[in-house]
């Protein structure tokens, strides 16, 4: 999630919108039944890739230096990444394509810019089957910010699972999440009022709340002692800066993959052209790092005693998970949940609330994780929210030997060693797969809809799948999805409306 949201960090301070997708991706076949797809671990893949008609990759990466420059411009710079990918596909009329995506030269030497393009979800399944893909240093393309911004370490996000401390890692990751289960939704439900209640007396005060730091602070605490059993408020210091530490940790690291649609040509002369040095951020970090191995002991010590980890390498992969995979991603998916809802005009705040209200009541009590086994509708607009706003854009993957990728109406021969670049905000609206896909639709994953979850890629695996130390799934999926429906339904115990967007609040009416 983090790349996607260092490009809101950048977006929020130069006040830009983050971008949205308005691509569909489109085939000649006509629209495939949903029961006719299948992931590339199912036992009928390899005979649909061998049914398909084999078609060569289309497109190309031109001359050296002069394709991937040409190429790295379109994507920051006259196109934006929609329309890049979108103009690609509709050039070769295909799903698939050659093409490239920055970092690039001049000063990325060691970086091959040189992609095969995947925007159908088809396709797009093919990056989490692990037995013909591989993840190792491929988080962000073949770029990789140096360790120097994680204490020297290869942290989990960049192993591959066939490295043996990817599992000792992923499963410290998830004992992590087990453990925390225990206060997950009571401090949620505690900092999160804490949240409202500064937005009610900002909006009271100058008649809307721009609530993104406040949004910040509440994860910030929530994440911090959820996850690391460690309370900000101890370390003063940690307190008072650590969100923005954060950020500028995000940033900085990312700069060269981020696009940032303002102050042109600038943006490419100074943040795209090279990698800015981890010093720049090594006075920040190291101020978490000491937070964690004074106030989150225990939690270092199980990663030492229980999965024999160092505790620098416990730390280094707390601090990644803490920053760059829960604040970070929580810090984009959050704002874009809540404008959808207090933007929304059609009556969909109403049937929330008595969703809510029905099954939960309007006391906290009431909050929990079994709570919201009852609510289709409100876990549905979570679901769709993640598919229209897919945190994570791009999802990468290298190819572990020789295989046939199937899309909707061709194979492909990928060759080892050759990078996969998905774009996810055109996988998610292919209308072989989703009705209306560039419609929101409240009710999409209700009832029988929740077919469709197979579908949903956002966690680096479909949402019906589960995290293990065999694949490179989000750890806390599930804790992502529920915490943003516990959100919900926090936000209509306390509220009857919201109005809004995804910037500001400016008026909310309290439930009776």
């Amino acid at each position: 999630m983090a790349m996607a949201t260092a490009t809101m960090m950048m977006s929020r301070m130069m006040n830009m919108p983050p971008s949205s997708s308005s691509s569909t991706p489109s085939s000649s076949s006509s629209p495939l039944a949903i029961q006719s797809l299948s992931t590339p671990s199912s036992p009928s893949s390899s005979r649909q890739a061998s049914s398909l008609p084999l078609r060569t990759i289309p497109g190309s990466y031109g001359w050296p230096l002069v394709g991937p420059i040409s190429d790295r411009l379109d994507y920051f710079w006259f196109q934006g990444p929609d329309t890049f990918f979108r103009s690609r596909m509709e050039k070769h009329k295909s799903t698939v394509f050659r093409t490239n995506v920055p970092p690039s030269f001049p000063f990325f030497l060691r970086v091959n810019p040189n992609v095969i393009a995947i925007v159908d979800c088809k396709s797009f399944a093919h990056l989490f089957d692990m037995e013909i893909v591989e993840k190792k240093d491929v988080l962000v393309g073949d770029f990789m910010p140096s360790v120097g911004y994680t204490g020297n370490t290869r942290v989990c996000a960049y192993l591959d699972t066939s490295e043996p401390k990817h599992a000792q890692l992923k499963n410290f990751s998830l004992d992590i999440l087990k453990r925390s289960s225990k206060v997950w939704v009571a401090e949620l439900q505690a900092n999160l009022d804490k949240f409202f209640d500064t937005v009610e007396s900002e909006i009271s005060t100058n008649g809307t709340s721009s609530f993104f730091s406040h949004l910040q602070t509440f994860l910030f605490y929530f994440l911090c002692k959820s996850l690391l059993g460690a309370d900000p408020a101890l370390d003063p210091a940690v307190a008072n800066s650590g969100p923005l530490t954060i950020n500028l940790w995000l940033g900085l690291q990312l700069l060269p993959t981020v696009p940032v649609l303002a102050f042109q040509p600038l943006v490419e002369i100074f943040l795209h052209s090279y990698t800015y040095p981890s010093a720049l951020v090594s006075g920040g970090y190291q101020k978490l790092y000491r937070f964690i191995e004074q106030h989150g002991k225990e939690v270092v010590q199980r990663g030492e005693q229980e999965f024999g980890l160092s505790a620098s390498d416990s730390i280094n992969n707390l601090i990644f998970t803490l920053g760059f995979n829960a604040f970070g991603g929580f810090s984009l998916f959050l704002p874009t949940l809540i404008g959808t809802i207090a933007s929304d005009k059609t009556g969909l705040q109403a049937r929330l609330s008595d969703e809510v209200k029905q099954i939960c009541g309007s006391s906290s009590s009431g909050l929990s994780f079994d709570s919201l086994k009852g609510m289709e509708l409100v876990n549905s607009v979570v679901y769709e929210t993640l598919r229209m706003n897919p945190p994570v854009q791009l999802q990468y993957a290298r190819a572990r030997k020789d295989f046939q990728l199937a899309s909707h109406d061709s194979a492909f021969d990928i060759k080892k060693g050759e990078l996969l670049c998905g774009y996810q905000p055109m996988a998610m609206r292919d209308s072989n797969v989703f009705d209306e896909p560039e419609s929101f639709k409240p009710d999409r994953f209700v009832g029988k809809g929740k077919e469709l979850l197979n579908y949903l890629f956002w966690s680096n695996g479909p949402q019906t799948g589960s995290p293990t130390e065999s694949n490179k799934q989000c750890a806390a999926k599930d804790f992502v999805t529920m915490s943003a429906s516990l959100i919900v339904t926090r936000m209509f115990q306390r509220y009857d409306s919201i109005s809004g967007d995804s910037s500001k609040i400016t008026a909310v009416e309290k439930a009776n």
